[in-house]
């Protein structure tokens, strides 16, 4: 009999595991199905080594005894913490919101856990910092959504240790990486706007070094080059809905602008305030397109033609392919995974008006 105190409590040091309603241990399973602790192990991690029938055993001995492995003997087991580190910037905006949304989701369904670290700013010696810290946290892979050129650099120049997946990035290096097509994207934007029979498209670009405002700004201007249409000088934004809005109030007050593709649904919302402040109607006498479809993009006044960019689709696929590094080749092959874009014609962009 083991040994008690007075008061029936089980002295320290002692398990509590063979005393009645203690949680049990993988011992326990592998004692009631008959087999060794190495085989639970096995049925625990998806070893194909482990027969069906002895699978079956294995969880019925489970279910019988409520048995529920900790993550600690799920990592002594497959020698990983299953664990994956994810490292963001602006994470307010809607994009970077909605890929680290769906990385959790996608982690949670896999059995993984997420750690995340929000930066401030996208200063390389941070970013590496950030990879570091999450890799000293046992963090098996980490995700890196980085939408600054400068950070691909950084990543692609410094030697790390973890297994990296870069987001919305572009750098053109032997990494891993996924994006949104922003340059196919750009394209049908500025193709719609000239199929409307406007004479050329004016650009709101978003900040300068930016991979998917680069790549939209490339896009836009390569095919009005293309349609032998008039490029215009591009005006510089910053994501947002006040940088639209002061940028679309110098538009308004030129009558030759009657097609604008902004960048993102936040500015091309600004674009449509200043019109409708200088009294342009749209799409009467300027046509607006914007970027993304954010959730509101249907809700503007009018609502707004723009580029559905799949967030969600980004965020599953940057977990699945970081997955598949962690049990892949030590030197993975680089992958630059394009995620598709479609463009959702609302009421914001229509003919072009007949010249006055």
């Amino acid at each position: 009999m083991t040994p008690s105190s007075a008061d029936g409590s089980v002295p320290r040091g002692r398990s509590r595991r063979n005393f009645a309603g203690a949680r049990p241990v993988m011992d326990d399973v592998a004692r009631l199905a008959g087999v060794s602790k190495q085989t639970v192990s096995r049925v625990l991690n998806d070893h194909p080594s482990v027969r069906p029938e002895t699978r079956e055993t294995v969880l019925t001995a489970m279910r019988t005894l409520g048995y529920r492995p900790s993550r600690s003997a799920r990592s002594l087991a497959s020698g990983r913490t299953r664990m994956v580190g994810v490292i963001s910037f602006d994470a307010a905006r809607y994009g970077p919101a909605a890929i680290l949304t769906a990385i959790n989701t996608a982690a949670q369904e896999a059995g993984y856990l997420l750690s995340s670290i929000a930066l401030d700013t996208a200063d390389p010696d941070t970013v590496v910092a950030a990879v570091d810290r999450l890799s000293a946290e046992g963090a098996d892979g980490v995700i890196a959504i980085a939408p600054q050129l400068w950070v691909g650099k950084a990543l692609a120049d410094t030697r790390l240790d973890t297994p990296l997946v870069v987001l919305e990035n572009g750098f053109d290096a032997d990494t891993q990486q996924v994006t949104g097509d922003s340059r196919t994207g750009a394209r049908k934007a500025t193709e719609h706007l000239l199929g409307l029979g406007h004479r050329t498209v004016w650009h709101i670009a978003g900040p300068t070094g930016w991979t998917s405002a680069d790549h939209r700004l490339g896009s836009w201007q390569a095919t009005l080059e293309a349609a032998g249409a008039e490029v215009p000088a591009p005006l510089i934004g910053d994501w947002s809905a006040d940088s639209g809005y002061e940028l679309g109030r110098e538009l308004a007050r030129r009558v030759d602008v009657t097609a604008v593709f902004a960048s993102n649904d936040q500015m091309a919302l600004g674009v449509l305030h200043a019109m409708h402040e200088a009294g342009r109607s749209v799409p009467g006498e300027v046509s607006v397109v914007g970027y993304d479809d954010i959730p509101e993009a249907a809700h503007f006044l009018p609502p707004l033609t723009t580029v559905r960019t799949d967030f969600a689709e980004i965020g599953t696929r940057s977990l699945r392919l970081l997955l598949d590094r962690l049990d892949g080749p030590a030197e993975p092959t680089a992958v630059d995974s394009l995620v598709p874009v479609d463009l959702v014609v609302r009421r914001s962009s229509g003919p072009a008006s007949a010249p006055v």
